[in-house]
C-alpha cells in the first residue's frame, strides 16, 4: 500500500475505537476486529503489536474521551488494548495455523509416498517440518512421541524432555478437567480433533502456555495412523493479556482493585445461590478536598496511597476486598459474612486505622472518613442498588458529623431517593404547570374584616400527590430553582390580587408573597417585582413581600439595597418569623420593613383562657415596640377564639391561622369575603 492507501485503511479502525470507547453500554469486544484488520493488512512485523498498543494508549483517551472521567477513560482504553491484542493474536494464530497445517498435511502425504518418490520429496518435507515457525509433533495412536521439530525443542527447552514422555503424561495443575479428557475422546472417535489452550511443564520447571491443535492423520483407507499436534507458544501473549487485565481492573495510583473490579466481584457475590449474604462498607474521606486545595494534588495523592495501605491492613480473610472507586471514595466488600456484627467490625477497623494522622514530609495530616454500611441477603438485589444504598447511608454519616459509620435504613434510603427524584423533577414540573397557589386569609383583629391573603405555593406531583412547601422549597433553594419558582409565584399572585380588585370580586386586594434568601440576593429581584406589578396592573401598595428574620438581621447595607428600592416602589416589606432568631431589636430602626410577623411560638400560650402570663407579656412588649416604630404586627398560627381575643386585646393588628381559614383556592377566599360582608 501507498501511505495514502494505508491511511485510508486505518481511519475506519480509528473511528471504530473511538465509538467503542464512548459506547454505552461499554463493550471492549468491539475492538477485536481492529486487531484482525491489522493482520489482514499484513501489519505482522514482530514490533507491530507493541507499537499499535502504544499508539492506542498514548492517543485514544487524549482525543476521544471528552465525556468520560479520566479513571473511567483509562480503564476503558486498557480493556480496548486488551481486545485489540486478542484480535491481533487470534488472526495471527489462525493464519499461521491454516498455512502450516495445509503445508504439513501436504508434507505428511508426501512423506507417505516418499518410499517410492525421489529423495527430493523427503528433503522438501524435512525442510518444511524443521523450518516451521510453530511447533510440530507426531505421535502414534498409543501416545508415543515419534518426532518433533526444532520449534517444539525450543519451546520445551530440551528434546529429551519431550521424547521420553507419552502424550497422556503431559499434565499440569493449571489445566482444567475439561482439557484432560479431550485426547481420549479423539482416540475413541468421539471427535475428529480438538483446539485448546494448554499449560505444559518446561524442562526448567517453568510453565509453557501453548495454543494446541491436535488432529488425526489417516491412511488411504481412512484408518487413523498418527496424532498430529501443532503448538504455538502463547506464554508471552498470556502474560501481556494478564498485565492488561490487571491495568484494566486496578487503580493506577494505589494498586487497589478499581471500580470495574469491585463491580465484577459484587456481581459474583450477588449471583450466589439462595441464602447468600453480603456486606458493603462505603468510605468517603472527610475534608479531603481541603488537602488538595491547600497542599496540592501531589500531597493528596500520597495521602490516598497511605490510606490504601491502611485499608489493606483491615482485611482479615480472603472473602474481604477493598477497592478505590474514584477520588477519595473507597469501598470494602465482605462476601457472605457470618452476621451483621462482622461487617460493622470491619467498618470499625477502618475507622480505627484512619484515626492516626498520616506523616508526610514531617507534616502530620489528620485523616477521617464517613462509612455507609449495607448488609443483607443477596437474593433480589442489583449491584447498583446496593452501592446506591451504601452511598446514601455514607452521606447520612457525614451529615451527622462524619468520622463515623451508619447502617443502611430502607426508610431513610426511600426518603433520600424521593428527595433526589423531587429535585430532578423541579425544573420540568415548573414547565408543565404542576405548581399551584393556595391563599390563607389575613384578618384584621380589630373588626374581623379580611385585609388580604398570603400566597402559599403547592406542588401537584403526578406520583406523590399534593406536596406542601416544606417538601420541596428546601430542595429548590439548594439547586437554585427557587429563583424561577419564586418569580412564577410572584407573577401569579400579583395577577390574582389584581382580579380581586374587579367590581365583582368583593375581596380585599392585599396579597403577601414569600421571598427566599436566594431570591433576596438575585440581581434581577427589583426588576422582576416591577415587571410583575406592571404586567398585572396591581398597585404596589397591594403587594407585601415577606422576608425571614434570619435573612435580614445582621445584613449589610449592600444586601438591603434591593429591598429599599422595592420599598421605594410602594411595596410593603414584612419581617417573617420574627422572634425565632437572635433578633437585634435596634436594627428594626433602619430595616426597610413595615410589618412584623410574629412567630407562632410566642402565641401558643394564648390558646386557652386564662392565657400564659409570660407569653402575654412578651407579645405585649413586641407589639408596643413595633407600634412605637410605626410597624404593624401580624400574628401567625391563630387557632382558637380565646387566642384571637387575647391577641386583639394585646394590640396585634392582623392574624392568620386555622381559626379563620385554612389555605385554599382563590374562590374560597372570595366566599369568605362575601360571608364577612
Amino acid at each position: 500500500m501507498t501511505r495514502t492507501e494505508f491511511e485510508d485503511h486505518l481511519v475506519p479502525l480509528a473511528r471504530l475505537l473511538d465509538r467503542a470507547l464512548q459506547a454505552s453500554p461499554f463493550d471492549p469486544r468491539a475492538a477485536v476486529p481492529v486487531g484482525t484488520a491489522l493482520v489482514a493488512a499484513h501489519c505482522t512485523d514482530p514490533e507491530a503489536l507493541p507499537s499499535i498498543l502504544g499508539v492506542i494508549d498514548a492517543y485514544l483517551v487524549l482525543y476521544c474521551a471528552p465525556d468520560l472521567t479520566v479513571d473511567e477513560a483509562r480503564a476503558r482504553c486498557a480493556r480496548l488494548q486488551h481486545a485489540v491484542a486478542v484480535g491481533f493474536a487470534q488472526a495471527m494464530r489462525e493464519r499461521t495455523l491454516q498455512e502450516q497445517e495445509a503445508i504439513l498435511h501436504a508434507a505428511i502425504s508426501a512423506r507417505a509416498d516418499a518410499e517410492a518418490a525421489l529423495a527430493g520429496s523427503e528433503a522438501r518435507f524435512r525442510a518444511v517440518f524443521e523450518s516451521a515457525a510453530i511447533g510440530i509433533g507426531i505421535a502414534d495412536m498409543d501416545g508415543r512421541v515419534l518426532e518433533i521439530n526444532d520449534a517444539v525443542t525450543r519451546m520445551f527447552g530440551s528434546e529429551a524432555h519431550v521424547m521420553r514422555r507419552n502424550v497422556g503424561e503431559w499434565v499440569h495443575p493449571d489445566n482444567g478437567p475439561e482439557v484432560r479428557g479431550l485426547n481420549g475422546e479423539m482416540l475413541r472417535g468421539e471427535r475428529e480433533g480438538y483446539h485448546v489452550e494448554k499449560a505444559y511443564p518446561r524442562a526448567d520447571g517453568s510453565v509453557l502456555w501453548a495454543n494446541l491443535k491436535v488432529s488425526l492423520l489417516r491412511d488411504a483407507e481412512g484408518r487413523p495412523q498418527y496424532q498430529l499436534a501443532l503448538l504455538e507458544d502463547i506464554t508471552e501473549r498470556r502474560g501481556l493479556l494478564r498485565r492488561l487485565r490487571h491495568q484494566a481492573t486496578h487503580d493506577a495510583l494505589t494498586g487497589l482493585p478499581n471500580r470495574t473490579h469491585f463491580f465484577e466481584s459484587l456481581d459474583r457475590a450477588l449471583s450466589a445461590g439462595p441464602g447468600g449474604r453480603l456486606g458493603v462498607c462505603y468510605l468517603d474521606l472527610d475534608g479531603f478536598k481541603a488537602v488538595n486545595d491547600s497542599l496540592g494534588h501531589a500531597v493528596g495523592d500520597r495521602l490516598l496511597v497511605a490510606v490504601a495501605e491502611r485499608l489493606r491492613s483491615c482485611l482479615t480473610s480472603p472473602d474481604q476486598l477493598v477497592a478505590r472507586i474514584g477520588g477519595d471514595e473507597f469501598v470494602a466488600l465482605y462476601t457472605d459474612p457470618p452476621d451483621a456484627a462482622e461487617v460493622v467490625a470491619l467498618a470499625q477497623r477502618i475507622l480505627d486505622a484512619l484515626s492516626t494522622p498520616v506523616s508526610l514530609d514531617g507534616r502530620e495530616l489528620p485523616v477521617h472518613g464517613s462509612i455507609g454500611i449495607v448488609h443483607g441477603p443477596t437474593r433480589g438485589r442489583a449491584a447498583a442498588d446496593v452501592l446506591r444504598s451504601a452511598d446514601i447511608t455514607m452521606y447520612r454519616a457525614k451529615e451527622l458529623g462524619g468520622n463515623r459509620y451508619e447502617v443502611a435504613d430502607p426508610e431513610a434510603d426511600a426518603r433520600a431517593i424521593t428527595r433526589h427524584g423531587l429535585t430532578n423533577r423541579l425544573p420540568l414540573a415548573l414547565e408543565r404547570g404542576e405548581f399551584f397557589i393556595e391563599y390563607q386569609p389575613l384578618i384584621a383583629l380589630e373588626d374581623g374584616s379580611i385585609r388580604g391573603a398570603e400566597a402559599l405555593v403547592r406542588w401537584c406531583h403526578p406520583v406523590h400527590g399534593v406536596l406542601g412547601p416544606d417538601r420541596f422549597i428546601p430542595l429548590a433553594e439548594s439547586t437554585g430553582q427557587i429563583v424561577p419558582l419564586g418569580r412564577w409565584v410572584l407573577q401569579a399572585a400579583a395577577r390574582q390580587a389584581r382580579s380581586w380588585q374587579s367590581p365583582d370580586g368583593g375581596c380585599a386586594p392585599h396579597v403577601n408573597v414569600n421571598l427566599s434568601p436566594m431570591q433576596l440576593h438575585h440581581p434581577d429581584l427589583v426588576a422582576e417585582v416591577a415587571r410583575a406589578l406592571d404586567e398585572s396592573g396591581l398597585p404596589p401598595a397591594s403587594l407585601c413581600l415577606e422576608v425571614t428574620e434570619s435573612a435580614l438581621i445582621g445584613a449589610d447595607e449592600d444586601a438591603l439595597k434591593p429591598l429599599r428600592r422595592i420599598a421605594d416602589l410602594g411595596v410593603e416589606i414584612a419581617l417573617d418569623d420574627f422572634g425565632t432568631g437572635y433578633s437585634n431589636l435596634s436594627s428594626l430602626r433602619w430595616l426597610p420593613v413595615s410589618v412584623l410577623k410574629l412567630d407562632r411560638a410566642f402565641t401558643r400560650g394564648l390558646r386557652h383562657s386564662p392565657p400564659d402570663p409570660v407569653d402575654s407579656k412578651i407579645v405585649e412588649g413586641i407589639v408596643s415596640l413595633a407600634h412605637g416604630l410605626g410597624l404593624t404586627v401580624t400574628v401567625e398560627g391563630v387557632e382558637t377564639r380565646a387566642q384571637a381575643e387575647q391577641l386583639r386585646a394585646l394590640g396585634c393588628d392582623t392574624g392568620q391561622g386555622w381559626y379563620y381559614g385554612r389555605p385554599g383556592p382563590p374562590e374560597a377566599l372570595h366566599k369568605l369575603a362575601m360571608a364577612d360582608a
